[in-house]
């Protein structure tokens, strides 16, 4: 049975069962913890306020501090920079070039990972990622956050799972989700 998420819950409780993150926000506004964030950084601050009661503020830095960059005529040659963002401007820029364009996390990952290089070095990148997709064995990879779309696309890859339904899928997943421990799929 999933105990209630309060502030009396063990660290282990807390650890061994899914939470929405709707339920840890909600847990955070009651407790005066910030609620902002990804779920897997929201985890981590109710963690440690379990363990010490020590309040954690986010660790993002505030967009008031980045030094915002001048307006450019972006190119070919425009350099990646450190503070770089995925702006409609970029967007826009990336559309004349590959028509079908737009902000994949593949392609947003490559902005973050590739400071110093060039937005021809993007365009490559991107036709590459589209050669990628067409290989029937390609799988995109789903971050740690996902548990559900995790554990949805290994139950169909189960073969005794050929021909089942989504519901059915959805089914195992609202009954895995409820029960401590791991809430990755496996075959029974």
């Amino acid at each position: 049975m999933r105990p209630n998420l309060t502030k009396d819950i063990s660290v282990e409780g807390f650890k061994d069962f899914y939470w929405l993150k709707e339920e840890l926000q909600s847990f955070c506004k009651e407790n005066e913890i910030s609620s902002s964030g990804s779920k897997i950084e929201i985890s981590n601050r109710i963690e440690t306020f379990l363990r010490t009661g020590e309040i954690k503020n986010p660790t993002r830095k505030s967009k008031a501090n980045k030094k915002m960059e001048p307006q450019v005529d972006l190119s070919l040659d425009t350099v990646i920079t450190e503070n770089h963002r995925c702006s409609q401007n970029v967007r826009a820029f990336f559309k004349t070039v590959i028509p079908k364009f737009h902000f994949s996390t593949y392609i947003q990952n490559y902005f973050k990972n590739n400071v110093g290089k060039t937005y021809c070095d993007v365009v490559d990148a991107w036709y590459e990622e589209k050669e990628r997709k067409k290989d029937p064995s390609y799988k995109k990879i789903i971050a740690p956050q996902f548990e559900y779309n995790q554990f949805i696309r290994d139950f169909f890859a189960d073969p005794k799972n050929q021909g089942k339904s989504r519901e059915k899928a959805i089914k195992a997943w609202n009954e895995i989700k409820k029960l401590p421990g791991s809430h990755k799929y496996t075959s029974n």
